[in-house]
């Protein structure tokens, strides 16, 4: 017998009847002849209502404390959609991540997964059962419960999908696939029926916030097909699957903003071999992500300017790190811009055509945006610029390159 996952987020759970909304495309599964695990995420705004209440109660909350608040989220959704599916006259059973067997590393609020122990998945799939598994969750090796990072929902079900060998890993959302451009922003932005894994993965990395990077991560490494569609109608999404043939003519996939960065720069650096691996060891120490590093020499070479950008949450502890680095090696004051974003193109038809980057460049050019640094990969162009300008640089970079325009035999 084959199995799904069906992966629902908040806004898809944010009611009673949103949840038996939910319950019934399950059973429908079921009732097709699929073994089916749910993931669920916290109903609503449950989340960010919970971070609210913890804010209040402390300035400064325990990040293990914080799990254990957060996760309390997941285990309502869990027990309720369970209570549905029984209503409907079909079994069901709730797990935790720890009941699912769920093992993570020890980092607090952004734990990373190690292994998934399936004896109970398989039992309760073999006595028939829907299993409604809590996304975002999971224990640690000494039983301390922990949380994958917001939106990590996404993430447990592609590692179930990848544990379980599932069919297909669903992610029913509020919204209906994956779009050349965030539609809110950009309204002609067009729906893609396929991405590949790689484009999905870079379009995440730049701020794109349909799916989780380490979801796309497992979907990739273990080939488990990942179909992005809404909750609310049975129209079919976006997969994200392996590069098939003619991928590659279309050269530019998606324009991504990633709006909530900063950037900080330690000025005054020595040019000597191993201080920036000294800074950066420090700043992974702290758990900080980097998101592109920025670099300049001047003084002939011998001096330079080191930093890098981060998401404006982890500014505080960035900036904290940074000025201590500083000050134990007599580097030059610490220069910080929290007004500053990112603007990408993604396609992987980049490697085999040329001239994107001066398109590109031209279109921020003509729509009087300035470029404060530009960072590339294989299938990635991004530029930092000014917050303020980022909608003006991202209708501008739509139009460049005729993202609105479905392309013939679109693959």
């Amino acid at each position: 017998m084959s199995l799904i996952i069906q992966k629902f987020g908040g806004t898809s759970l944010a009611d009673a009847e949103k949840i038996h909304r939910a319950a019934r495309r399950a059973i429908r599964a079921k009732c097709a002849g699929k073994q089916v695990v749910m993931v669920v995420s916290a109903m609503g705004k449950t989340t960010d209502k919970l971070l609210e209440l913890a804010a209040e109660v402390s300035p400064d909350p325990p990040k293990r404390e914080l799990d254990m608040l957060l996760t309390t989220g997941e285990q309502i959704s869990i027990a309720l959609m369970a209570m549905a599916i029984h209503a409907a006259g079909y079994d069901a059973i709730s797990l935790t991540g720890g009941q699912l067997g769920l093992v993570t590393d020890s980092a607090h609020t952004r734990a990373r997964i190690q292994a998934i122990n399936r004896n109970r998945l398989d039992c309760e799939l073999e006595s028939g059962a829907i299993v409604i598994a809590a996304g975002f969750q999971g224990v640690d090796a000494g039983g301390e419960i922990t949380t994958l990072g917001r939106g990590a929902s996404d993430t447990t079900a592609a590692a179930l999908a990848a544990v379980l060998h599932a069919e297909v890993c669903e992610i029913n959302t509020d919204v209906d696939g994956i779009y050349t451009a965030d539609p809110r922003l950009i309204p002609v932005a067009r729906k893609m029926s396929v991405i590949s894994y790689d484009e999905m993965l870079e379009m995440a990395g730049c701020g794109a916030g349909v799916m989780h990077s380490r979801a796309i991560e497992f979907g990739k490494k273990y080939d488990v097909p990942i179909h992005v569609r809404s909750s609310f109608t049975d129209t079919p999404g976006t997969m994200i699957m392996n590069e098939t043939k003619g991928m590659e003519d279309i050269v530019v996939r998606g324009a991504i903003i990633k709006a909530n960065l900063a950037t900080i720069v330690l000025t005054g650096v020595p040019n000597h071999p191993g201080v920036a691996a000294t800074i950066f060891a420090e700043v992974s120490k702290h758990n900080i992500l980097v998101d592109d590093i920025i670099q300049n020499f001047y003084d002939s070479g011998r001096m330079a300017n080191v930093g890098f950008s981060t998401d404006h949450a982890q500014l505080g502890e960035a900036v904290e790190v940074c000025s201590r680095l500083s000050a134990e090696g007599g580097f030059g004051p610490v220069e910080v811009d929290d007004e500053v974003c990112k603007v990408s193109v993604v396609g992987i038809g980049m490697r085999t055509h040329t001239g994107v980057a001066a398109k590109l460049f031209n279109a921020l050019a003509k729509a009087r945006v300035n470029i404060h640094s530009i960072s590339t990969s294989e299938i990635v162009i991004s530029c930092i610029v000014r917050r303020d300008e980022s909608h003006r640089a991202l209708r501008a970079i739509h139009d460049a390159f005729e993202l609105d325009e479905p392309p013939e035999n679109e693959q």
